[in-house]
């Protein structure tokens, strides 16, 4: 949510700013609704003082014996047109948060503009792309081959877009996600938090799921959501709080599955672990001062960046352009993985900052002896952890179709060192 304040104080610059993220200048609609909500409302004021006015000479009149009739009149008209002034400034209220709620962050100065991908900035290239002398697999095809990714179960339980995993790659996924907890938790100091999958709609519209994106999540016929990410939970925590100023920074990861309905992605990743409508993540919120948000997301981004390093997976670190960007971030980083079996970088984690967007919706503040205000939010993947079972499977497979286990897994595989037809 904006701060409508910002808007008055230069609207051409909010214009310049939605024209970044292509979205249409928009500034005299909002100004216009608010100047007639405190038109409304200045109005309000005056005849709530009347009504006050009014009170204390009929309180007096009467003490005297003074006919109040007259008094008696003006007050009945009064409460009458305050009652209208107040429903007309609850519907202009209910209409200006409609237009805010729908439209995005204004970006930071230094996040590239462009209208898509194409204008994102690559700001550093990380670990050697490995050569094969044969021709690499796709993740798909080396785990239908071990018989331990099963799609066809998956579509006859569930549909498309879902993946079942036997045998060591389930235990991989089990792996992963206790590798990159312990990661988190007691090298990065996150508190690790187990969430609920479903949450309400108060909750979706805080981190910006709803209104605007309702139809690519999945909710329940008694209203609640299916969580797209267990950032939702996790920055909702704040939600409705006034938090001390000594309690910042708050650092959170979960475990979770994730649902999202992939609206608009027919035709894309039809194949593989991709782009599911279930997967599993292990997420990173920060709570921060809002002095500190642009630090705060260069450490988040350093530790997804270690895990991606300790596995020895090759990746490159893009900064995301403005029409790139999701609809609350003002800055992101996307860490994208090196996959042989496509020959492309694609993406594992996105860490972005919302400054006090996701806080005006949730109401999130701080306070301390000197000031108040809203906090910073952060959110980020450390890591997608289907994906990175896909980087593994084809950045470590040999020609046989067997495929290595990462060292640093060792400890969580339970003596399994690689994944293989009679393993």
């Amino acid at each position: 949510m904006h701060d409508i304040k910002q808007i008055r104080e230069d609207p051409e610059l909010f214009d310049k700013a939605m024209a970044s993220r292509n979205f249409r200048s928009i500034s005299s609609i909002i100004l216009d609704i608010d100047a007639k909500k405190r038109e409304v409302m200045f109005k309000l004021q005056r005849m709530q003082s009347r009504r006050n006015e009014i009170a204390s000479l009929m309180g007096s009149a009467k003490k005297s014996g003074e006919d109040t009739s007259e008094l008696e009149r003006e007050s009945v008209a009064i409460k009458r047109e305050i009652l209208l002034l107040e429903e007309e400034e609850e519907k202009l209220s209910a209409g200006l948060n409609e237009i805010l709620s729908g439209i995005p962050n204004v970006p930071l100065a230094d996040v590239p503009v462009g209208k898509d991908e194409a204008a994102n900035k690559c700001m550093r290239v990380v670990g050697d792309i490995p050569h094969f002398d044969f021709q690499p697999k796709t993740h798909y095809e080396i785990g239908e081959t071990l018989g331990m990714i099963d799609f066809q179960s998956a579509v006859k339980i569930s549909g498309s877009r879902f993946t079942i995993l036997r045998n060591h790659i389930a235990r991989l996924e089990r792996a992963l996600k206790n590798f990159m907890l312990d990661v988190h938790t007691q090298e990065f100091g996150y508190e690790e938090i187990s969430v609920p999958f479903l949450v309400n709609a108060a909750c979706m519209y805080g981190t910006g799921q709803l209104p605007k994106f309702a139809e690519d999540s999945f909710s329940t016929t008694d209203g609640r959501w299916l969580i797209p990410t267990s950032e939702v939970p996790l920055t909702n925590m704040a939600r409705d709080a006034v938090i001390p100023a000594s309690e910042l920074p708050i650092r959170a990861t979960a475990y979770s599955a994730c649902f999202r309905s992939e609206a608009g992605a027919a035709g894309r990743d039809n194949r593989g672990m991709m782009r599911n409508h279930q997967f599993s993540k292990v997420e990173l919120v920060s709570v921060v001062h809002p002095d500190k948000g642009e630090e705060e997301l260069e450490r988040m981004t350093n530790a997804a960046e270690t895990i991606l390093k300790r596995l020895g997976l090759a990746y490159r670190v893009m900064l995301l352009s403005t029409g790139d960007m999701g609809f609350s971030a003002v800055k992101t980083y996307d860490l994208e993985v090196w996959l042989p079996g496509e020959n492309a970088y694609r993406e594992i984690s996105s860490c972005s900052l919302c400054g006090s967007f996701q806080a005006r919706r949730m109401s999130a503040r701080y306070k301390s002896e000197s000031e108040k205000g809203f906090v910073s939010t952060l959110n980020g993947s450390g890591l997608a952890i289907g994906r990175t079972i896909v980087a593994i499977l084809e950045n470590y497979q040999r020609a046989d179709g067997s495929v290595i286990i990462p060292d640093v897994l060792a400890p969580y595989m339970n003596g399994v060192k690689e994944l293989s037809k009679n393993g």
